[in-house]
């Protein structure tokens, strides 16, 4: 796969892994960073950018085979207004300026991988597949500002897709290496009632969902990228627990975790106590076969 992918915020754990994936298949890949370029042995290419202006980078999208869209402020922080505004902004400006880059390309990027997250839906019980509404809520709207932005700035001869990722377990980063430093701790009970749902997915099929959002020609619109079997806060625990052989662990109260959450952790509670249990429907009518279809695989694979 001779082609070059253009992936625009991918310093952080998922771009870095996307990253490699992508070089290790051939592919010339240049990622746009706001920090200083750094001269890197692995043939991954850095170009800076400031996430909000157009500027030299822009021209690293001049017949790119795609651009893989991960930009965006953190949203593992306090949700007070101030970072409200900056992990709204972040992704809707990030946008923005790709889209202009993208319409004053002579040969435009043949695909635009867009990312968003299951936190569009909201927060509660039912399953919900991508022809489920938006749900309430701040991460919602978030996501809803996001995805609005893309269809307003994708070009109609560009192939848009949009990933709603769920939460990416891998081995060196993402949600696993945190929650089970904490349940080898033998402090890895259910957060709250312990009835939030949880939509995960191993970070080797997440990769592969990626690739095919680039390669596959038929791949377009939105998918969920989860697992096709979302779990509650209580049960995951519970398999966290058998997988590192630890016994049950007390439930940790809502009322604590909305005490130290901003205080100790420096996160929102909400990103705890709040989840949906989503379920890739697209994925799955196309035949996408998972790694992992159940957290026990995952788990299985992560703790080899």
């Amino acid at each position: 796969m001779a082609h070059k992918i253009v992936l625009a915020g991918g310093s952080g754990f998922l771009g870095g892994a996307l990253a490699r994936r992508f070089r290790e298949r051939g592919g010339e890949v240049v990622v746009l960073t706001r920090s200083a370029p750094r001269r890197r042995g692995d043939g991954i290419r850095e170009v800076q950018w400031d996430g909000r202006t157009a500027g030299a980078w822009a021209g690293e999208l001049e017949g790119a085979r795609a651009l893989i869209n991960l930009a965006g402020a953190t949203i593992n922080t306090v949700h007070n207004a101030e970072n409200r505004r900056l992990i709204v902004e972040s992704r809707v400006n990030s946008v923005r300026a790709l889209g202009a880059a993208v319409r004053a390309c002579a040969q435009p990027p043949q695909a635009w991988v867009q990312t968003s997250a299951v936190g569009v839906y909201g927060t509660g019980p039912e399953r919900r597949d991508e022809s489920a509404p938006f749900g309430p809520g701040f991460k919602a709207e978030v996501c809803a500002q996001w995805e609005a932005a893309f269809r307003a700035e994708c070009p109609p001869n560009v192939r848009g897709v949009v990933l709603r990722v769920g939460v990416v377990l891998g081995a060196k980063g993402g949600a696993y290496p945190t929650l089970a430093r904490v349940t080898r701790l033998f402090l890895g009970g259910a957060a709250g009632d312990g009835r939030q749902g949880i939509s995960w997915i191993l970070l080797d099929d997440l990769e592969a969902i990626f690739l095919r959002a680039v390669e596959d020609e038929a791949t377009r619109g939105i998918y969920n990228a989860c697992a096709p079997a979302p779990v509650s806060n209580a049960e995951f625990m519970r398999e966290l627990r058998l997988s590192l052989r630890r016994p049950w662990a007390p439930p940790a109260p809502a009322w604590v975790i909305k005490l130290v959450a901003p205080l100790v952790m420096r996160t929102d509670a909400s990103l705890v106590l709040q989840g949906q249990f989503v379920v890739p429907t697209r994925l799955q009518a196309e035949d996408f076969r998972f790694r992992a279809p159940r957290l026990t695989d995952a788990l299985r694979a992560l703790a080899q």
